[in-house]
């Protein structure tokens, strides 16, 4: 059974690190992607698809699983904003 919690290592500090600035970089793609090709769902899909491309392995494939769980709670949370803030104007 592996330890969940342990003593900090240099090599265990390294490869969080590491991690840390690959998601910092696959969100800058991300982010410039929707800037381009627009924050709708066709341009989260290139986003998402452009930064876990050019970031390869398990942490490329993580990092697209997660900008693409961010597009659908972005998109479902503005079509529910949208809809809160038409329901509740008054009448004049």
């Amino acid at each position: 059974m592996e330890k969940s919690v342990g003593v900090p290592t240099v090599s265990g500090l390294k490869s969080s690190m590491i991690s840390y600035a690959l998601g910092l970089g696959g969100g800058l793609l991300y982010s410039l992607a929707t800037a381009i090709f627009g924050s709708g769902l066709i341009g989260g899909l290139l986003g998402a698809g452009l930064a876990g491309a050019t970031i390869k392995g398990t942490r490329g494939e993580i990092i697209a699983t997660v900008l693409g769980f961010q597009s659908v709670v972005g998109a479902m949370s503005s079509a529910s904003a949208s809809t809160n803030t038409s329901n509740s104007r008054g009448v004049m």
